[in-house]
């Protein structure tokens, strides 16, 4: 039996995910405590409440945020075993990043990246587990694929990794910067093309 949260467990929650957009649209460097009062329509005492700082608050938005991806990810290949076809929704989730966000501001993963520098190493390690995290679904699929005996294995599991996630956060900074999905429309196509050229041959 699932136990219900308790309201301070709630509040916390809601704090989360109200401040998780606040940050996505304003950045973690660029967002006031002032940004994150009205949002949450807080005090600063009734946010440090429930974190002891804002920065501890970002980093756990930032969390929240990837979670809401991961989640629809897991969503998205229910049911879905074919390595090649898990490697084709992965690159249609950041699609769907444009089409139906899960934040104002676009992937998490890619704005916390754009922003962290040495002012901040917590925060950039943190970005670096979780962008890991998504080499390694890439990766661990692929090696899948290879043993599975349906993808080439001439391929290099690290190489597709970094050739998708580059192409596709590269493509969402793109047509976030000019507006336009068509960026992405055609980063998602080459993809589609590349993973094709991955399977073995029949």
């Amino acid at each position: 039996m699932q136990m219900s949260m308790s309201k301070g467990d709630q509040t916390r929650q809601s704090i989360l995910a109200q401040s998780a957009q606040v940050f996505s649209v304003h950045g973690y460097f660029g967002t006031s405590m002032e940004d994150l009062t009205r949002a949450t329509g807080l005090t600063k005492g009734g946010i440090y409440h429930h974190f002891g700082s804002k920065e501890e608050l970002a980093l756990e938005a930032f969390d929240f945020a990837v979670e809401l991806l991961t989640a629809r990810l897991k969503e998205m290949l229910h049911g879905t075993q074919d390595p090649a076809m898990r490697l084709l929704i992965f690159i249609n989730l950041f699609r769907s990043l444009i089409e139906d966000p899960l934040l104002k501001g676009g992937c998490p993963i890619l704005n916390a990246a754009t922003e962290v520098d040495d002012t901040n190493p917590t925060l950039c390690q943190r970005v670096q587990q979780r962008l890991m995290g998504l080499r390694e679904f890439v990766i661990q699929t692929v090696q899948r694929g290879q043993e599975q005996g349906n993808l080439r294995l001439d391929t290099t599991p690290d190489t597709v990794a970094t050739v998708i996630i580059a192409t596709v956060e590269g493509a969402i900074m793109m047509s976030k910067l000019y507006s336009d999905t068509h960026f992405l429309d055609q980063a998602v196509d080459h993809l589609t093309a590349y993973i094709e050229s991955l399977k073995k041959a029949a």
